[in-house]
């Protein structure tokens, strides 16, 4: 990775794109900073609202923790990047369940045009309900100067309008920035935003926790052995994450010998790739946005409903687990439904005078491609599900959850380690991706 950084830094087309990637993310954690007009950012900053709207069994907390500490500062980009999550999820969604929306995914760029433009539309749409929600959460607890903004006297209802306006403003900004990464820089400008921002919200806990470890307070004398066994176990679940997702089912295909001419095409051995985690985090953050989603819902209703909720399906419950064991089972099947598609592969094998070994050509393929792809499946559902309940769970049997230490299990939640993993390692291949092709342009021109 580190050589890869360095030969990065000396191509000059590579510097400026690494370079830009780095100044639109430092635009984006500024704004997670700068204060939103109408909110008492001291008050949100305490310790009541972190263990009372900010906790790790609410909706605000999920969200505060991706977007790194930005909603707890109060800040104009506090919803981050999730409502173009949720909304990315429901375009996805639709276009199995809406005609139009399936015509447009196969209609080339025209249609990626189309998709894209409907899903912003869905993002603002669904950023208002989230504001709403957040409003109504943040008036309950008294974090809303209702009277004024920045000492000016105003109608409570001009002040809430005002915020809701910058928030949502700032949901598109943070969109506007993702996509920018993406056309101009290197990488998924959406991945990196959230890997961005739960490093952020990792390297203050962090930070937070030696601060108190070093000024001798809560248990001074448990926490090294506290923070010893939290980094080991850290390192374990990343080696065991950047294993299982390098972790790959080869299937050996042959062509035929064809003689066209004077020329012999064919007679070559390859084979089809089929990772075992072919969706990446991408299942478990669909199960969490919609698992979450209706705690936020929940708050807009009514305190009994959404007391209700989060005794159930709250974050740590037995009710969460099993419903998102269930939901990245689902979206697992969802996604692997549509990346790897066994019929298109069987046809294209067969045109191109392709064959598996043993295996008659055609829907004889089709099946067992289909039928080693849903194994595959599975196995990677059962790992996603298994990486994002096993650590939380052990966690909470070593007492880990204490003092200083709960700080860091909440910004080192599962989640947050497969995002990183997988970001880092995504990002890690687009580099190798723009220099190799750098290299061959470089070989052309001599």
């Amino acid at each position: 990775m580190f050589r890869t950084l360095v030969n990065a830094f000396r191509n000059k087309e590579v510097r400026t794109k690494l370079l830009l990637t780095l100044l639109l993310l430092f635009i984006y954690r500024v704004g997670c900073w700068i204060p939103t007009p109408g909110l008492d950012v001291h008050a949100l900053g305490g310790e009541d609202a972190a263990t009372s709207v900010f906790g790790e069994m609410s909706f605000l907390g999920l969200l505060n923790s991706i977007t790194g500490d930005g909603l707890s500062n109060g800040a104009i980009l506090a919803l981050g990047i999730s409502p173009y999550i949720n909304a990315s999820i429901i375009a996805q969604l639709l276009t199995i369940a809406i005609p139009p929306l399936e015509r447009w995914t196969k209609q080339g760029d025209e249609g990626k045009r189309k998709m894209a433009m409907f899903t912003r539309v869905l993002t603002v749409l669904l950023a208002v309900v989230q504001v709403v929600g957040i409003l109504i959460s943040f008036a309950r607890g008294g974090y809303v100067n209702e009277s004024s903004i920045y000492g000016v006297s105003m109608p409570s209802a001009v002040v809430y309008i005002l915020i809701g306006v910058v928030l949502i403003a700032g949901a598109v900004f943070t969109m506007w920035l993702g996509e920018r990464i993406t056309d101009l820089g290197i990488g998924n400008g959406i991945s990196l935003l959230i890997f961005v921002g739960i490093l952020s919200t990792a390297g203050l806990a962090i930070v937070n926790s030696v601060s108190i470890m070093a000024l001798g307070e809560a248990d001074a004398e448990m926490q090294p052995w506290y923070l010893l066994i939290f980094v080991v176990m850290v390192v374990f679940i990343f080696g065991f994450i950047t294993f299982i997702d390098g972790a790959e089912r080869k299937i050996p295909v042959s062509y035929a010998k064809q003689i066209k001419g004077r020329k012999q095409f064919g007679g070559q051995n390859t084979h089809i790739p089929i990772k075992v985690n072919a969706s990446g985090v991408l299942p478990i953050i669909f199960a969490t946005a919609i698992i979450t989603f209706p705690q936020l819902i929940m708050q807009m209703v009514g305190s009994d409903m959404d007391n209700w909720w989060t005794n159930i399906f709250g974050t740590g419950s037995p009710g969460y687990y099993a419903l998102s064991a269930l939901l990245i089972l689902f979206f697992s099947y969802f996604y692997a439904m549509i990346q790897f598609k066994p019929d298109e592969v069987a046809r294209n094998l067969q045109q191109y005078g392709g064959f598996i070994p043993g295996i008659r050509p055609g829907r004889a393929t089709q099946e067992y491609l289909a039928r080693v792809n849903k194994r595959l499946t599975l196995f990677g559902a059962i790992y996603l599900a298994v990486i994002f309940i096993i650590p939380s769970l052990l966690f909470s049997i070593l007492n880990i959850t204490i003092g200083f230490t709960s700080a860091l299990t909440n910004a080192f939640s599962s989640t947050g380690m497969l995002i990183v993993v997988s970001v880092a390692l995504e990002f890690q291949k687009q580099l190798d991706n723009q220099l190799l092709m750098r290299q061959y342009r470089g070989f052309l021109k001599q």
